[in-house]
């Protein structure tokens, strides 16, 4: 480097700095907001459904402006895999409170959400889950934990009552996938069922990774069900029900979020006109006119069409920033103490939580299949 070089760059830098400070330009505060989800195994595409959700948030957020306390914020996702896996959700939680994430939207299932929970409560880190259902998620005693979605305790006895008292069916075999998700949901049923004077034949544990029901299934056909509930997701779910169909068995397949996906046709074929399923929150096509948005939207970004609760967890990253805007502040600990009192209209509809996390107002949507599509039957609000 020549001698006038070295002269000028003390200069260079120095007018740099000046100028700077003239126009009052300040680098933008990156503000980290968690996501995780299964990116990978049998569900992948229920979790890369609810990460295009937030992320569709964070892009339409960024490209608004933020301001937090006068600072420009710049929103990020961190978006990260637990694989439906409890123990790989604890450590990928572990590795979001470390990269600094002000507030955490997930996970998918109960089984992971649940475990995660403490990790974010120990840290003071808002949590909301835009799709676990399960009622032990919110009843730990953590004020960290928030749901925007219905619990099994609303999901488990609607879907019991329309069996009951629409359907009148009569006697009902159970079988779950042994997860926090689907032995809450069943048991949930069952409690319901046999309150309404429901018959429950035989209440059978499966694994979340099975794929030959054919064993259960011959069981179960000798019991003479006018229904099976299946609690589970849609990767057995499918299986299930399309095997129920091919050894003869005529009974109605119950079974909730989990396997109420537009996937299920590919899943279970022609076998989906049997099935009839509930998800914990209100259907796209009564969320109005920001669901027909939402939904074009999405579908112009990702080129495919919504799985289930890409509007949940995309209204979960607004109810984040309207509680740091509330809180003029990106403190995790000030946006947490903001959160009880959230009052947001979004796509889902009105957002209100209780004591516990839970929403004030859950709805339950009720679906058959007609022609392999997934087709509305009814609204339960809770």
């Amino acid at each position: 480097m020549n001698i006038k070089m070295q002269k000028l760059l003390p200069i260079t830098a120095a007018a740099m700095l000046f100028a700077t400070m003239a126009t009052g330009a300040v680098a933008d505060e990156v503000v980290k907001i968690g996501h995780v989800a299964p990116l990978t195994g049998q569900i992948a595409h229920l979790g890369k459904d609810n990460e295009n959700g937030a992320r569709l948030a964070v892009e339409e957020i960024n490209k608004k402006g933020l301001v937090i306390g006068g600072q420009k914020v710049t929103l990020q996702l961190d978006a990260q895999d637990d694989a439906a896996d409890p123990r790989t959700a604890t450590q990928v939680a572990q590795k979001l409170v470390d990269d600094k994430v002000v507030a955490v939207v997930g996970h998918l299932n109960s089984g992971t959400t649940i475990p995660a929970s403490k990790i974010y409560s120990d840290a003071g880190i808002v949590q909301i889950s835009p799709s676990a259902t399960n009622p032990q998620y919110t009843l730990q005693g953590f004020k960290t934990t928030f749901r925007v979605v219905a619990t099994d305790a609303q999901q488990g006895p609607a879907l019991a009552n329309y069996a009951a008292k629409e359907l009148k069916l009569k006697k009902v075999a159970i079988v779950d996938d042994a997860t926090a998700y689907g032995q809450g949901l069943a048991n949930e049923f069952e409690k319901t069922a046999k309150s309404l004077g429901m018959t429950v034949l035989s209440h059978d544990a499966t694994n979340d990774k099975a794929v030959d029901f054919r064993a259960i299934l011959t069981k179960i056909k000798g019991e003479h069900p006018d229904a099976i509930m299946y609690g589970g997701m849609d990767a057995t779910g499918g299986p299930f029900a399309k095997q129920a169909k091919q050894l003869g068995i005529s009974a109605k397949i119950l079974a909730g979020d989990g396997v109420c996906t537009d996937q299920l046709s590919t899943l279970a074929g022609d076998a989906t006109d049997n099935v009839v399923c509930s998800e914990a929150g209100r259907s796209l096509e009564k969320m109005g006119a920001k669901g027909s948005e939402f939904e074009a939207k999405y579908q112009k970004r990702f080129g495919v069409p919504i799985q289930i609760y890409a509007p949940f967890t995309y209204d979960a990253v607004y109810i984040i920033v309207d509680a740091m805007k509330r809180a003029n502040s990106t403190d995790p600990a000030k946006i947490l103490a903001a959160m009880p009192s959230t009052n947001y209209n979004g796509v889902i509809g009105n957002v209100q939580f209780d004591e516990h996390g839970d929403l004030k107002h859950g709805v339950i949507s009720l679906y058959d299949y007609k022609g392999g599509k997934k087709t509305l039957l009814s609204e339960v609000n809770m």
